[in-house]
């Protein structure tokens, strides 16, 4: 509920003091959609930043636990007239039945939920993706670079203290206990940044 409250705090103030938007993660929110169609959630869409990016001929549904956020994605989509179904949900318990989409996307969200919470997250997004849909998480991890490594770890204090955010999740490694096959990684903006994709098997 603490991250609930942070968010609903934030939302109308999160697209002006998220600077890191408009330094590099913008540029790499088409590489999420390449190649997607059909349904496809937005896990945690936030204001609804990934909007301008969704595919034409795609069937768009975002989630998030934010009401506050929410309500921005909604505005957001409609003044970029690109059509989204959106609903307020905790991305370790999402309503939809088996199977529901052909893929799962989330951005910079993972990186929000503690430890433990990583495998039910991907576990969630196992069981709504249809046999053989993807999931792709674009998110933060340390920086395999000494350097770069040393400076997330000194800024680490301050994404916690305001987004409730972390560098050091180990999401890739919760994939396969999750029940999803690992297909690859890119890595992004002096190995900040990561784009893990993964299937579920069938």
């Amino acid at each position: 509920m603490k991250r609930l409250r942070r968010y609903d705090f934030l939302a109308p103030l999160y697209d002006s003091i998220d600077f890191s938007e408009w330094l590099y993660k913008r540029r790499l929110r088409p590489r999420l959609f390449a190649g997607l169609g059909g349904r496809i959630l937005d896990a945690g869409i936030g204001t609804g930043c990934n909007v301008p990016f969704y595919p034409s001929e795609a069937w768009m549904v975002g989630t998030d636990l934010s009401p506050g956020m929410l309500s921005r994605a909604q505005r957001f989509a409609a003044r970029t007239r690109r059509p989204v179904a959106l609903a307020a949900m905790d991305i370790c318990n999402l309503g939809f039945p088996d199977g529901s989409f052909d893929a799962v996307i989330s951005t910079f969200v993972l990186c929000t939920l503690d430890e433990e919470l990583q495998r039910p997250a991907l576990a969630e997004f196992a069981r709504i993706v249809r046999p053989g849909g993807e999931v792709r998480i674009l998110d933060y991890a340390l920086s395999r670079r000494p350097l770069v490594r040393s400076l997330m770890k000194a800024y680490q204090p301050w994404e916690k203290l305001v987004f409730h955010g972390a560098f050091d999740r180990h999401t890739k490694r919760y994939f396969a206990p999750a029940g999803l096959s690992f297909v690859r990684e890119e890595s992004y903006v002096l190995d900040m940044v990561r784009l893990y994709v993964a299937r579920r098997p069938g």
